[in-house]
């Protein structure tokens, strides 16, 4: 009879106490949030651009060194890695990225951003973190404060991971192809959250397997022969030809994939011509290609190619007009939530925030190149998970009344910094040092 009492009391013991670390982590994340919510602002105020962040990654630097990281800089361009060493166990890699988006914000928030830069095509520009990232880094740094505070709790290797460039899908890349995993301990798991307009702040948002989608751009260049307006017998007209190639690579989707496989095709731009009467020898579609695997990528590649090819041929260009093709490299891969990380992150999210706070989410054909850091030479597992940042009560409200809620890129978006950032770092912290439990802890807990 003491034996089999002595196994259920240690067995309620173990079960109760990640409920009680939750309790003081909330205490630690309300006497960091000042510091957290000061943060935010001033990224928000100060946003800058894909592969521009030389204040942003400073910044991060500095606030990782503050808390006892060794930190480097300069890495892929302006990457900055956090070290923290806690004993022998797995490595884990922790990701914020940090650029923002070349638009105007009309959010009318006392602290929105207003400042202008020159974006990649030379032009003036506003610039907005319309996208979050302000959110991710704040999350993060409130992450790695948590880790530090509570790293009796966990044994292992941490890697506090700023990504710059991940809204051009460079970010990562650069990292990876200038060393990150030679010069740093390679990760066993790398996890990262996105913030969710349309979830509620203080839920989070999972789903295993297919998160994001593969994004390809490419641009199809398409000849002609130029001619006046007045006589376009005379020429071959690109611009009627790029119209007859749009309407048909609408068919690829629906009639070479399966049914069941998500992918979309969008021409997102058309250039040629100069004025109203010549008929130019030259037009340039920009498309954006969305797939969920390789095998999906490479028929929508060459599909693109083989309708484009058909109608020159059918127009009678001869074999040295046929259109040329460029696709950007890197492209992003689909980003693939590993099934068994993915299930022991609901786990914690359940057991700590509550069941009615985390929300099973669909896949979207939007891009992440977070998926990037899984698919080395070594694989890893990876998840990310979705940070509700609307205010309920709107979102409540929009649902009843059939109001638009603004998204991503928007230049509405404006989260709700409090609870989102502070479920965030709750979310992330916990996650985090579940993977790199103390196994010495819980095994003194079980005795």
């Amino acid at each position: 009879m003491k034996i089999k009492f002595a196994i259920v009391i240690t067995v309620a013991l173990f079960t109760f106490q990640p409920v009680i670390m939750a309790q003081t982590i909330d205490a630690f994340i309300e006497k960091v949030y000042p510091e957290l919510d000061a943060l935010y602002k001033h990224l928000h105020q100060n946003p800058e651009l894909s592969l521009q962040e030389k204040e942003t990654s400073a910044r991060i630097a500095q606030e990782l060194r503050k808390i006892g990281y060794e930190v480097t800089e300069g890495i892929g361009g302006y990457g900055v890695v956090g070290l923290l060493k806690n004993g022998p166990g797995p490595v884990l890699l922790i990701r914020t990225d940090m650029d923002a988006l070349p638009m105007e914000e009309k959010t009318e928030l006392p602290y929105a951003s207003t400042k202008k830069g020159i974006g990649n095509d030379g032009k003036e520009t506003y610039i907005a973190h319309s996208c979050g990232h302000d959110i991710h880094m704040s999350v993060f740094i409130g992450t790695a404060k948590l880790m530090m505070e509570y790293k009796d709790s966990w044994r292992g290797t941490l890697l506090m991971v700023g990504q710059p460039a991940e809204e051009n899908g460079m970010g990562a890349w650069n990292m990876l192809n200038d060393g990150l995993y030679e010069r740093f301990p390679h990760p066993d798991y790398a996890i990262a959250l996105h913030d969710d307009p349309f979830l509620p702040a203080g839920t989070v948002g999972y789903k295993s397997g297919a998160l994001m989608a593969g994004v390809d751009m490419m641009n199809v260049t398409v000849y002609g022969e130029g001619a006046h307006g007045a006589a376009p017998h005379k020429g071959i007209d690109p611009i009627v030809l790029s119209a007859q190639m749009i309407q048909a690579y609408q068919t690829i989707v629906s009639r070479r994939l399966a049914p069941t496989e998500p992918a979309v095709v969008t021409v997102g731009s058309i250039h040629g011509g100069t004025v109203h009467n010549i008929i130019p020898d030259e037009v340039t579609m920009q498309l954006t290609l969305r797939s969920y695997s390789p095998e999906t990528r490479e028929e929508l590649i060459s599909s693109v190619k083989r309708i484009s090819e058909f109608y020159a041929k059918a127009a009678g260009l001869s074999e040295s007009k046929m259109p040329s093709y460029w696709i950007r490299e890197p492209h992003t891969p689909a980003l693939i939530n590993d099934d068994q990380l993915t299930q022991q992150m609901v786990e914690v999210f359940k057991n700590n925030i509550g069941e009615d706070k985390v929300v099973a989410v669909e896949a979207q054909m939007i891009g992440e190149d977070f998926s990037r850091f899984g698919l080395q030479e070594r694989a890893i597992p990876i998840s990310m998970f979705y940070l509700g940042a609307n205010d309920p009560e709107f979102l409540e409200k929009a649902k009843k009344e059939g109001l638009d809620i603004p998204g991503l890129h928007s230049p509405y978006f404006a989260p709700v910094p409090e609870p989102t950032i502070k479920t965030g770092v709750k979310a992330m912290g916990l996650f985090a040092m579940d993977i790199l439990k103390n196994r010495e802890v819980m095994m003194e807990e079980k005795r």
